[in-house]
């Protein structure tokens, strides 16, 4: 059995524009090295269409917060340097995935770990798998305050990232790896 610490892992957040295919707004990475979560890289970047009045709702982030914002083209390799490690984490994560994949062509994806799923098959039995539910219930947003909130990149990246160490525990990596047969498809996409 293969102690789960062995990788490196970058948690990700993004927070989009509200249009479909979502357009990056905002970005997060936090590192996980040994199992310790490391401090949190973010950015906000400028989209090509503005962003809309529900994903605003959402995030908090305004036209006017970006307006000065680098387009992503100019953080780019920044990005890339952040995302360089063995797996990629997030939750729900094929939203997060698919965002990076738009926005960095060639990117190579690492293994993902979505907590959303990692949390149906290792906590069975919850009336919602909501990251906030999850926060809540294992009290993983102690020591946030101030400009850390909910929907924003840095705030859940770094909730994510306590919530994989939390379900991986003492647990080998081939567990975490472990997919029921045929995978879960029932993720609704999301618009932010």
């Amino acid at each position: 059995m293969t102690d789960w610490t062995s990788l490196s892992y970058v948690v990700v957040d993004v927070e989009g524009n509200g249009h479909q295919p979502p357009d990056l707004v905002e970005l997060a990475a936090v590192r996980i090295v040994a199992g310790i979560v490391g401090e949190p890289k973010s950015w906000l970047v400028k989209p090509d269409q503005p962003i809309s009045h529900f994903a605003r709702r959402i995030h908090g982030i305004t036209n006017e917060q970006v307006a000065d914002a680098p387009v992503f083209g100019y953080i780019e390799a920044d990005v890339l340097k952040a995302l360089n490690a063995s797996a990629l984490i997030a939750h729900n994560a094929h939203v997060d995935v698919g965002v990076l994949q738009r926005k960095l062509g060639n990117w190579e994806c690492p293994e993902v770990f979505d907590t959303l799923k990692l949390a149906r098959r290792l906590l069975p039995g919850r009336l919602t798998y909501k990251l906030s539910s999850l926060v809540e219930e294992f009290n993983l947003a102690h020591g946030l305050d101030g400009e850390d909130q909910p929907h924003r990149a840095t705030y859940d990246a770094i909730v994510t990232a306590r919530l994989f160490v939390h379900l991986a525990g003492r647990r080998a990596l081939e567990e975490l790896r472990h997919q029921p047969p045929g995978g879960s498809t029932d993720d609704a996409p999301t618009l932010f």
